[in-house]
């Protein structure tokens, strides 16, 4: 699946399901709301935190989706093309950082 066919199966949802989009404003909260979900479980499994018996609910894969899911439904309610910014962004990022990395030390 590519993040065109992504943005349209979220629109097609959305036409069908959801009755129509969340404001934008609204989206960016919930999307705010869902990374928080998905630093939860990161702090608790790859950090310092332990878990609470709340905790062992959440699934970081399903909370990775929730993030992915709120980001496209922007995406397709303010007229982005995801596809064409990702792909635009990575040669950004490989002209800008084609040799960056390589000669960090720290890495």
């Amino acid at each position: 699946m590519t993040i065109t066919d992504a943005q349209q199966l979220v629109d097609d949802w959305i036409k069908t399901y959801g009755v129509r989009y969340f404001s934008e404003l609204t989206n960016m909260a919930v999307l705010t709301e869902e990374v928080g979900e998905l630093a939860r479980i990161i702090a608790r499994k790859y950090g310092d935190q332990s878990f609470k018996e709340s905790d062992k609910q959440y699934n970081l894969a399903d909370e990775m989706a929730d993030v992915l899911w709120v980001l496209i439904c922007l995406a397709n309610q303010t007229g982005v093309d995801l596809q064409k910014a990702f792909d635009e962004n990575l040669e950004k990022k490989t002209t800008r950082d084609h040799n960056r990395h390589k000669l960090n030390e720290k890495l």
